[in-house]
């Protein structure tokens, strides 16, 4: 399994893999908090969907952003790869950066996260 994956985890009877992006970007994990979460997101592969945990540092707030204050993400600048990138987001005068998270796996880790999501409900859980 790939060193990225955390675990799993049971939301509402169903196995979740859990990722650490962090890892993915070739950095070092951050040590757990507790501010630390576990964002859900659904990511697209071959035409299913599949629900994604991502180990986040924190969060904040939720915000929505309408189409105007979205750009191109530019070609350099960025502390990741830039085709990991979808575009940039301008939330009150600053920049952030929104993720194209079906590009951010390969699709044979897509396709690994399957087989984790695919685990019974009972044996899921995330390694302390």
């Amino acid at each position: 399994m790939p060193e990225f994956i955390r675990g799993v985890i049971n939301l509402r009877g169903s196995v979740v893999p859990v990722v650490d992006l962090s890892v993915r970007f070739g950095r070092k994990t951050d040590a757990v908090t507790k501010r630390t979460c576990i964002v859900i997101i659904e990511i697209e592969s071959d035409g299913d969907q599949q629900d994604v945990g991502v180990v986040v540092d924190s969060v904040s707030e939720v915000l929505e952003i309408h189409r105007t204050d979205v750009e191109q993400a530019p070609s350099f600048g960025a502390r990741i790869r830039s085709d990991f990138i979808q575009s940039m987001g301008k939330i009150a005068g600053k920049f952030v950066i929104i993720l194209n998270v079906n590009r951010v796996l390969s699709i044979d880790e897509m396709a690994t996260l399957g087989q984790v999501g695919g685990a019974k409900p009972e044996a899921a859980m995330l390694p302390a």
